[in-house]
């Protein structure tokens, strides 16, 4: 049998759910079977250690911000790549990859173009101009593709009722974690003393790159109301980005430095999280956002906005809150609630741990990853049969 080549496309290596699936893919297929590879742009955290692991192509115009000028060098770029490289598959994630690599794969005539949503690139807070263009661009891309990968089954309600696609190319993937590195963290958690906290203070944290979409003012806002209320409420942001300097300033105008911690990207979020007291998470949108699913891992009770893929895994008042966006005041309130009554947040804690099973694991993602390439390739592929009677 042929190993069947396939071009994983995506914008940027970042620590995000998206990056984490790309990159999981190349590494752990079948190699007996597949012959996986990644495009990507430059200039991402995870750019040195992945290139030692898989094989990656990098695209220097790849780039998040729309560049009508560095877009189409990349889209001539990647185009080349696929020419050259012949993949029989191409499998695209994130909102720029998606739509350059979708294109550039249709104008090379290849067949098999999937795409895995991470959420859609339009949401209620952009300007009704904006929003109607990228749903625009989400229905035309989803016209190149022959199956499209919603991490959540948010992803296809919202999808649907766009006319975005139709219902036979939908098939429902989840995203994957490392459980066991979360359940069974095995080391002394380490980052209140690495801060030089007290053991009694309430380390809160979030995670996530510093864009609009994780809507971290928020955050930050929470940290100021909290601080102010009790000094042992500290608070730390995972991840970095363009708007650093900006929440810089947020931080240094509510006179908050000694209580909200920036410390970058890191590796060890295992660490992190059981470290931690609570996670939030105030986005605006979300696919399935993944580091909500290891916190639940840890046992820990997340408190975060009620959108898209967060609705999938959290169970209001039962392994977590669910809380209308902008509405700090209720984020306050549920962590005050969890302080005051112990019991509670144990019961929680037990059913967050608890409600993450076999089928969150990167192992069991990626044998549906498998499972579907393979069908894909039949000649005789059925996508209403296949998707009918798919159980993973």
């Amino acid at each position: 049998m042929n190993k069947i080549k396939i071009a994983v496309i995506i914008t940027k290596l970042e620590l995000g759910g998206a990056q984490k699936v790309a990159i999981s893919i190349c590494e752990k297929l079948d190699k007996n079977k597949f012959d996986p590879f990644l495009i990507c742009g430059c200039g991402g955290i995870l750019d040195k250690e992945t290139k030692e692991k898989i094989r990656v192509i990098f695209v220097k115009n790849l780039v998040r911000e729309i560049n009508p000028i560095k877009d189409l060098k990349a889209l001539f770029y990647i185009y080349k790549i696929l020419k050259k490289e012949k993949p029989a598959i191409v499998h695209t994630h994130s909102s720029k990859a998606g739509i350059l690599g979708r294109i550039a794969a249709k104008l090379c005539d290849i067949k098999n173009i999937i795409h895995t949503i991470h959420g859609f690139s339009f949401n209620d807070t952009q300007s009704f101009i904006n929003k109607k263009i990228f749903i625009f661009l989400e229905k035309f891309c989803a016209r190149l593709s022959s199956i499209l990968i919603p991490v959540s089954t948010e992803n296809i309600t919202k999808g649907l009722k766009n006319n975005i696609g139709k219902k036979e190319q939908y098939h429902y993937i989840r995203l994957g974690v490392d459980i066991n590195n979360f359940k069974n963290f095995s080391q002394v958690p380490s980052l209140k003393k690495e801060l030089k906290l007290n053991k009694d203070d309430i380390l809160i944290t979030t995670i996530g790159p510093f864009k609009p979409q994780k809507n971290l003012p928020d955050f930050i806002r929470l940290a100021n109301n909290l601080s102010k209320l009790d000094n042992r409420f500290k608070f730390v942001i995972v991840g970095d980005g363009a708007l650093r300097k900006s929440f810089e300033q947020m931080i240094k105008y509510f006179d908050i430095s000694n209580n909200i911690f920036l410390i970058g990207w890191r590796r060890d979020i295992p660490n992190i999280l059981n470290s931690s007291d609570f996670f939030v998470m105030t986005s605006l949108w979300e696919g399935l956002p993944i580091s909500t699913i290891e916190a639940l891992c840890c046992g820990l009770v997340p408190i975060v906005n009620d959108v898209d893929g967060q609705r999938e895994i959290i169970k209001n008042g039962i392994n977590g809150f669910l809380i209308s966006p902008y509405d700090i005041e209720s984020i306050q309130e549920k962590i005050l609630l969890l302080i005051s009554d112990n019991e509670l947040k144990q019961k929680m804690s037990k059913n967050a741990k608890n409600c993450i099973d076999k089928t969150f694991s990167i192992d069991y993602m990626i044998k549906q990853h498998e499972s579907l390439y393979l069908a894909s390739m039949n000649p005789f592929f059925n996508k209403k049969k296949y998707f009918k009677n798919y159980r993973g």
